[in-house]
């Protein structure tokens, strides 16, 4: 029998992120809550910030033509953060404080440590130019201007930006709502005595850390049996509640392998083999339901290979659900310290992780069920088909910083 070529990985990522259709509906939320959540529509500023020019460090707030005669001029006044200041009195100076406002009048900041006292004056050592330590009004943030725009994933920083405007709440998406389940007769859970034959099922802890840390609320339909009927009967409880399912596991084309003949004949199945390494026997389509489908993407049953597709393909996935417009990893141009000279016929995504010299170690078993390389390494090389790696050679790095 011939089998279709298998699917490049740009191909099966355009198409596969081309079935995911961001929801419309959106909720508020307070900001202090909003970490992770992905922004629903645009925020604009409705103030400048900084509000007003303000010090950028603590010293004197001086009017710079008064400072050409050189002698110690008197202190006015006093000015902390969150003062009204009076106008700088002529021929004197202000001690002002960071943050606080500049008083009017006043061009310049001098910092504490460049002037002197003498007596109830202040003397100078040098005449500074005009705006030295001086944060103008608006030199961040201008009123009107969109400071967060609708797709962005909310990390911490965001939060931040939108609270120094005064945004007290965020239009945000839904969470996404992910069912998980795990095929293998041979799975354990940690805790459980091992039978013969037995592993442990550690795609479980991996996947629904994963998706959590995305921000998704999982519903964790644990192990199912080895059985077509099983499998079935799995899929559609799982669409019953689920905008997304991903499985691992069964998705081969041996006798055991349920999760494909159970997909076709409750949904559709889209593809599901594609041409990386690890992680060819992918699989994404979607599951009937009452009213509407779920979507699903099964993953491969090896630990590796369910990680990797997971980064590579899960995560964009339902990044761009939940409404994120970015969702490409980020990828540098890293230095290979190392030789790489029997390269696979397929795009392989290679653990490693930098080192000392700025370059990058490669982990010397790439198999696709070595899990101790995937907490070694600190991201992927992704490298072409059939292309050797040479030491010295420039690759592609995705950190899993960008990734996580």
């Amino acid at each position: 029998m011939n089998r279709p070529a298998l699917l490049d990985f740009d191909t099966a990522l355009s198409q596969l992120l081309a079935l995911a259709e961001p929801p419309a509906a959106s909720q508020s939320l307070p900001t202090m809550d909003a970490l992770d959540r992905v922004l629903a529509a645009d925020q604009v500023s409705t103030l400048d910030v900084p509000p007003m020019d303000n010090a950028q460090m603590d010293g004197w707030a001086v009017r710079t033509a008064d400072l050409a005669a050189g002698e110690a001029l008197p202190v006015s006044q006093r000015i902390p953060a969150g003062a009204s200041p009076a106008p700088l009195a002529p021929r004197s100076v202000a001690r002002i404080f960071t943050g606080a406002p500049v008083p009017e009048g006043a061009d310049a900041v001098v910092m504490q440590e460049q002037a002197s006292l003498d007596g109830e004056r202040v003397r100078f050592a040098a005449v500074p130019p005009a705006g030295e330590w001086i944060r103008r009004t608006g030199e961040d943030i201008r009123r009107g201007a969109t400071v967060l725009a609708a797709g962005t994933r909310l990390t911490p920083q965001a939060l931040g930006l939108a609270a120094s405007v005064g945004l007290a709440t965020l239009p945000v998406r839904p969470r996404l709502r992910v069912a998980c389940f795990f095929t293998g007769d041979e799975l354990a859970m940690p805790g459980e005595p091992l039978p013969p034959g037995a592993i442990y099922n550690s795609n479980r802890f991996v996947l629904g850390a994963l998706l959590r840390r995305l921000g998704c609320e999982v519903v964790d339909l644990g192990i199912v049996p080895d059985t077509l009927e099983a499998t079935r009967a799995a899929l559609r409880e799982a669409a019953r509640g689920a905008d997304l399912i991903v499985t691992s596991g069964g998705m081969s084309v041996g006798e055991e392998d349920h999760v494909r003949p159970a997909l076709t004949a409750e949904g559709e199945l889209r593809t599901w083999q594609i041409a990386i390494k690890p992680g060819k026997p992918l699989a994404w389509g979607r599951v009937r339901r009452d009213g509407g489908h779920a979507h699903f993407i099964g993953l491969p049953g090896n630990p590796v290979s369910s990680f990797v597709t997971f980064l590579l393909f899960v995560r964009p996935f339902v990044l761009r659900l939940q409404g994120a417009t970015d969702v490409a990893p980020r990828v540098l141009p890293m230095r290979a310290d190392f030789d790489w000279p029997s390269p696979d016929r397929r795009r392989e995504f290679l653990r490693a992780r930098t080192n000392e010299a700025g370059g990058l170690d490669l982990f010397p078993n790439q198999g696709s069920a070595v899990m101790t390389s995937t907490v070694w390494a600190d991201g992927l090389i992704d490298t072409p088909p059939s292309q050797p790696i040479r030491r010295g050679d420039v690759v592609r790095f995705l950190p899993y910083a960008g990734l996580l």
